[in-house]
């Protein structure tokens, strides 16, 4: 045994004796103890205050969200965290599921107010829309009726809302519609410095005082660029290299938009200032895409956990041109298609989802050229978070798009 421990250890000799050895083996001992403790000590220390910055400063963004959680979830999935989000959501979605039947809270439906306002004939603006056919019978007092909202131009109503049951089942849930009148407004994509990514740019956050004069409205784009399965083009420049096929909302010169398959009618040209792509169309030909399935989340909705009912939104264009967002919680994404195609869109696609990140905001400050502000903005939906001040925040780091008045033109379309 003796020889096996000196083969291996040889040991410590001292001409003092075998205690004093002893001893001398101990401070070593203590030595190398105390040198890995510390060693051990300045990594704690390291990460320790790598953390308390990082997650620190992520909990105290507000860009991240509007609550704590959401913060916390951005920036997991910012630092290899994503398939732990993913799990915690969907176990919170499995115990949280929209209920079946209920009623809606009192005001939940808008009710449609007068437009005893002379409209000028000196412009030009699109027909007013038909009514939307509620899904749930019977229909509720208001449910489907559009409302004017926002700052007007020249006079003229530039966009309506109104709302409804985005079912016949989840009857204690409501979604919000607006539609956007494209002869009296001019679409400008403002990008964030987390979406795209990059910078700066010539048009973000916050909207300045002059584009507040003529500001309108303001609404959510679409998801993180590396979730999108899209590109991003703006100022000139290919942020995120653009996707045949993918479904894009583009943005010309003169401020007119469309919402396209990229590729197949349009591409990339000197007239286009802005191509916002997210995930391919939800609506083609005025009916949801073949092949839609409300469970079908590996497409529309993996950034939120594979969750089917969660918050959506979603931008279409109709026949003559109009815009109409929707926006809503508890919605899966054949509510979400038959909610566009039944506002009008012929071609639609996904937005933004999750409750943190949808938001339509109308401005209407109290003179006709007055400047746009959170204090006379109104949200489509009273439960959107955010509130209107969020486009007016410099920390404000994701995409959204503006609506501003035009120049009058002579005559009515």
């Amino acid at each position: 045994m003796v020889e096996t421990v000196n083969r291996h250890r040889p040991p410590i000799h001292d001409a003092r004796g075998p205690r004093h050895a002893l001893k001398r083996s101990r401070r070593q001992f203590l030595r190398r103890h105390r040198r890995d403790v510390a060693v051990i000590g300045l990594i704690f220390a390291v990460v320790f205050t790598w953390l308390a910055f990082s997650l620190g400063g992520a909990l105290l963004n507000p860009a991240l969200g509007s609550s704590f959680g959401s913060r916390l979830a951005e920036w997991a999935r910012g630092h290899g965290g994503a398939s732990v989000v993913n799990w915690a959501e969907n176990e919170w979605y499995k115990h949280h599921a929209p209920p079946i039947g209920g009623t809606l809270p009192p005001g939940s439906i808008q009710n449609p107010t007068s437009n005893s306002q002379a409209i000028s004939t000196s412009v030009q603006y699109l027909s007013t829309p038909k009514p939307m056919v509620p899904f749930a019978s019977p229909a509720l007092q208001g449910e489907g009726a559009w409302r004017p909202v926002g700052r007007r131009v020249d006079g003229v109503p530039a966009i309506y809302e109104t709302t409804l049951r985005p079912d016949s089942v989840h009857t204690s849930y409501v979604a919000g519609v607006a539609w956007i009148d494209t002869k009296l407004l001019r679409a400008s994509l403002y990008s964030g410095s987390a979406i795209p990514g990059g910078g700066p740019f010539p048009q973000s956050a916050p909207i300045k005082t002059s584009a507040a004069r003529t500001l309108v409205a303001a609404f959510n784009a679409g998801f993180l660029m590396s979730n999108s399965n899209g590109g991003y083009y703006t100022a000139g420049r290919t942020e995120v290299p653009l996707r045949k096929g993918a479904a894009s909302f583009v943005v010309y010169r003169n401020g007119s938009s469309n919402i396209v398959a990229w590729g197949n009618s349009v591409t990339l040209n000197h007239s286009i200032v802005s191509v916002r792509q997210n995930l391919d169309l939800l609506v083609s030909k005025g009916r949801p895409v073949p092949g839609l399935e409300a469970t079908d989340t590996t497409q529309w909705g993996f950034t939120l956990g594979n969750a089917v009912y969660v918050w959506r939104s979603g931008l279409g264009i109709t026949a003559d041109g109009a815009l109409v967002y929707v926006g809503g919680p508890g919605l899966n994404i054949t509510d979400l298609a038959n909610l566009l195609v039944r506002a009008g869109a012929v071609r639609a696609m996904e937005l933004d989802i999750n409750t943190d990140w949808v938001n339509f905001s109308s401005y209407k400050p109290s003179t006709r050229h007055g400047i746009a502000a959170a204090s006379n903005g109104t949200e489509l939906l009273s439960a959107m978070t955010g509130t209107p001040a969020r486009y007016f925040e410099s920390w404000w780091a994701r995409d959204f798009i503006t609506m501003s008045a035009i120049a009058p033109k002579n005559g009515k379309s």
